[in-house]
C-alpha cells in the first residue's frame, strides 16, 4: 500500500477541521441610540456543538440585554470524520514501519496481504461514509452560522423599530478543504485496495496464460543427429561413428587389386620370369 500519500492526506483531513474556529459579526441599532450595539462577535469552533455558543444582544429596552444560543449540534459529523482520520494516519504510519523494516513477516504465508487488504477496505469504507456525513454536517454549519439567519431568529429584531444587520460573515474555506481531503482519501484509499487485493494472490485463478508449445526432443547423441540431417545416409563413406575410413580393397592395396595376380607385384612375378629364361 503507499502508505506515504495516505499518511500525508490524513495529517490534512483531521488538521484543517479539528483546528477550526470561525467568527461572525452582527449589529443591532436600537430606536434609542444609546442602547445600539454595532459590533458583536460570535465564535464558534470545532467540534461544532453549536447548541452551546451565544452571544449577549441588546434588548433595546434600557440596558437590558439577552442570550441568543445558536441553533444545531454537529459534533457528531464532525468528530466522526476526524476520528476516521486519525486512526487512518496511525495505521499509515504503522504500514510504513512493516513495509520498510518486517518485510518479510508481512509476506509470511500470505497472512499481511490478507489483513492488509481487510483493513483497507475498511477504511475505504469509512472514509466514503464520514466524508459524505461531514459534507452534510459543514452544510448545516454554514447555514447555522449564517448570520441573516441568526439575526432572522432574534426578537429583538422582529421590532421594526430597531435595524439588525450583518457585519462580516465567518470564513469557511478551511472547512471546505478539510471535505476535499477527505474525498481524496477516499480516491487513494480505493486505489491502495486493487494494489493490496493483487498482493493476497486471489487474482492468481482468473489469470491467463498462454498455451505451452510443445517442445521437440532432442537427440540423444551427436552421431544420431548427423545421421539423421539431409543428404546423409546411417551408411556414409565415414562410418557410424563419424571418423575417416578409407576403402581399400576398391583403390589397389587389397588382396585382388590392379597389381595382383594379373602383372602387379604380387608374388606371380618372379615366376614367370625364370620360365622365360
Amino acid at each position: 500500500m503507499s502508505s506515504g500519500s495516505t499518511f500525508f492526506f490524513s495529517i490534512f483531513a483531521f488538521a484543517t477541521c479539528g483546528s477550526y474556529s470561525g467568527e461572525f459579526r452582527l449589529s443591532v441599532e436600537c430606536a434609542n441610540k444609546s442602547e445600539s450595539d454595532l459590533s458583536i462577535d460570535v465564535e464558534f469552533s470545532y467540534p461544532f456543538r453549536l447548541h452551546q455558543v451565544y452571544f449577549d444582544a441588546p434588548a433595546c429596552k434600557g440596558h437590558e440585554t439577552e442570550k441568543v444560543f445558536l441553533v444545531g449540534d454537529y459534533s457528531s459529523s464532525a468528530e466522526f470524520f476526524v476520528t476516521i482520520a486519525v486512526f487512518a494516519f496511525l495505521y499509515s504510519l504503522a504500514a510504513m514501519v512493516v513495509y520498510i523494516f518486517m518485510q518479510d513477516k508481512y509476506r509470511e504465508n500470505n497472512k499481511g496481504p490478507m489483513i492488509d487488504f481487510v483493513v483497507t477496505a475498511v477504511f475505504t469504507f469509512m472514509w466514503l461514509v464520514s466524508s459524505c456525513a461531514w459534507a452534510k454536517g459543514l452544510s448545516d454549519v454554514k447555514m447555522a452560522t449564517d448570520p441573516d439567519k441568526v439575526i432572522e431568529g432574534m426578537k429583538v429584531c422582529e421590532e421594526k423599530a430597531n435595524t439588525c444587520k450583518e457585519i462580516r460573515e465567518p470564513i469557511t474555506s478551511g472547512l471546505n478543504t478539510s471535505v476535499v481531503f477527505g474525498f481524496l482519501n477516499l480516491v487513494l484509499w480505493l486505489g491502495n485496495l486493487w494494489f493490496v487485493f493483487k498482493e493476497t494472490g486471489w487474482t492468481a485463478p482468473f489469470m491467463k496464460y498462454p498455451p505451452a508449445q510443445e517442445k521437440q526432443p532432442a537427440p540423444e547423441t551427436y552421431g544420431d543427429a548427423y545421421n539423421q540431417a539431409p543428404g546423409y545416409g546411417q551408411q556414409d563413406t565415414y562410418g557410424q561413428q563419424g571418423g575417416y575410413q578409407p576403402d581399400y580393397s576398391q583403390q589397389g592395396y587389397g588382396q585382388q587389386g590392379e597389381y595382383g595376380q594379373q602383372g602387379g607385384y604380387g608374388q606371380g612375378g618372379p615366376t614367370s620370369f625364370s620360365n622365360q629364361m
